[in-house]
């Protein structure tokens, strides 16, 4: 799934977990919501990490750090030359690594916060496996 679609899916379930949860101050509402829209996006960073497992090098990487644009454009072209579907099954297993010691570590000191990313994470992973299944 591209980064403006996880961006959107992002917004709506910061937007509904805000609402749900038990959050009382306006502006911790505010930025609750907006590290929900950028976790659901830069959570693909540790696909990079995956990647540089398989092709040996951050060669990907340093082609998205150099040129920002084809990062965000041409994101079905950033991983070329990964097996995709190894790509796909190593990734959600990275975001679910990633995930659940983030909300582990989130669980000890604001157990509200760890709610709210795994929900959000949890609508990210979900979308992964729709599009990757070809369903949405």
């Amino acid at each position: 799934m591209k980064s403006p679609e996880h961006a959107t899916l992002g917004a709506i379930a910061s937007l509904l977990l805000v609402f749900t949860l038990p959050v009382s101050v306006p502006l911790e509402a505010a930025v609750l919501f907006a590290y929900g829209v950028l976790l659901s996006v830069f959570v693909d960073l540790d696909h990079f990490v995956v990647a540089r497992y398989h092709a040996g090098d951050w060669s990907h990487l340093r082609r998205c750090v150099t040129d920002p644009v084809f990062a965000f454009t041409e994101q079905e072209q950033v991983f070329e030359g990964v097996d995709t579907r190894t790509l796909e099954v190593h990734r959600l297993l990275s975001h679910l690594l990633v995930g659940g010691a983030l909300v582990a570590a989130l669980a000890l000191f604001a157990p509200v916060y760890a709610l709210f990313t795994a929900g959000v994470l949890y609508v990210h992973v979900v979308a992964d496996l729709l599009r990757d299944g070809e369903i949405a």
